[in-house]
Order: C-alpha cells, then structure tokens, then sequence
C-alpha cells in the first residue's frame, strides 16, 4: 500500500464492487469533510473506480479493471 489512505481507498472499492452503486448513494456514504481525507477523489483519480450512466439515467459507479487489480493484489477481491 502506497499511503495511510488506501486502506479506505480499498474498502471504498470493495463496496463498489460488491454491486454498482448510484452516484448519490455513494456520495452520501462516502462523504467527508476533512480536506485530508481524498478518499473519493483518489480512487478516481488512480483509476479504480469511474462513473457510468445507466438505463434508468442515473448515474452509477463502477469498478474498473484496475480498481479489480487494486483489489485483487491486495486479497479482496471476491469471486462471482
């Protein structure tokens, strides 16, 4: 792990990945308002998630391949 953030950074992955997840169900688990805490913004910018539209014209997010690495080198990611 690079930093003391990819611990959430992984379990905000993990989340995801368990099913896609709406945008605003994400923000509202997943806010903060610690400017030290860039857990949202790290994932995405590393690559690991990204957001998706849906039919139902809603936003989603979504593991991408290499958020499934990320989980993958670290021992979570789960089979399906």
């Amino acid at each position: 792990m690079e930093n003391n953030n990819d611990s959430l950074i992984l379990d905000l992955v993990e989340w995801v990945a368990r099913e896609p997840r709406h945008y605003a169900d994400a923000m509202d688990v997943w806010k903060t308002s610690c400017p030290r805490l860039t857990i949202w913004e790290d994932a995405i910018d590393r690559g690991f998630i990204d957001r998706s539209p849906s039919q139902s014209s809603t936003t989603q997010i979504v593991v991408t391949a290499s958020g499934k690495q990320f989980l993958a080198a670290n021992h979570r990611l789960q089979a399906h």
